[in-house]
């Protein structure tokens, strides 16, 4: 079995649409996404609709539950909150259900998925001592975590030790018994380190590896949306950068 993982479309239906044309060519078996399926990005009827449609097994980000039902709204910073408003405001009756009936949590015969950490599902894991404490929590020899918008991946030897690998341009990883793993694909719709390019990865099961990628994508047909939608300009700034 090959899964597509994807995390934090972010309402950026040009990104989604090249990440699934790169399935597609890959012909993968499923489809998984570690949530955030909306929020900042122009176009999230759009973006619920394709994954409804692509049969992706979801669960929740904060995002897609403050469009849901306003959850966490508190926490966002002025510009997060004031894009997840408006995506709210234009999601429809039936995405804003489906969005709101995703759970935070799926577990897989080899794998766990998770938004941000396990058991504090909305906490970031940007570093060691974060992924160390994330390992902490959890029995899993490998779990997907998205949240971060950063491509990298956690490795914990048996005695505790951890490692961090960013995946700045992509890269496999090995499935081995002597690590757990934390692997974060990066994001969709707003990677943030540093590449403009879409990101995604791909699991093997059977093999026992993990595939992430990257992909380009028409930025300027994103920030032409979010103009159109007044939507604040700064978000269409920050996906050329890739942060």
């Amino acid at each position: 079995m090959r899964y597509g993982i994807i995390s934090d479309v972010h309402s950026n239906m040009e990104a989604l649409s090249a990440v699934l044309g790169e399935l597609d060519s890959l012909q993968i078996d499923g489809l998984i996404c570690l949530g955030d399926i909306v929020g900042y990005g122009p176009s999230p009827n759009e973006c619920c609709a394709k994954l409804i449609e692509r049969d992706c097994v979801s669960i929740a980000g904060n995002h897609d539950e403050a469009a849901a039902n306003e959850s966490g709204i508190d926490y966002f910073s002025p510009l997060a909150r004031e894009a997840i408003e408006w995506n709210r405001a234009a999601l429809s009756r039936e995405h804003l259900e489906y969005l709101g009936a995703l759970p935070r949590v799926r577990t897989y015969p080899t794998f766990d998925i998770v938004h941000g950490a396990p058991v504090y599902h909305f906490d970031y894991i940007l570093d060691v001592v974060d992924a160390q404490a994330a390992f902490g929590r959890t029995d899993a020899s490998l779990t997907f975590v998205g949240h971060s918008h950063i491509a990298e991946v956690y490795y914990q030897e048996k005695s505790g030790r951890t490692f961090q690998q960013r995946l700045l341009h992509g890269g496999r990883i090995d499935i081995s018994d002597e690590y757990r793993y934390i692997v974060n694909p990066g994001s969709v719709g707003q990677p943030r380190d540093r590449n403009p390019q879409a990101a995604f990865a791909v699991i093997d099961v059977d093999e026992a590896y993990v595939d992430v990628r990257r992909v380009t994508y028409d930025v300027r047909a994103v920030q032409d949306r979010i103009e159109s939608a007044r939507l604040p300009s700064q978000l269409g700034d920050r996906l050329a950068l890739g942060y």
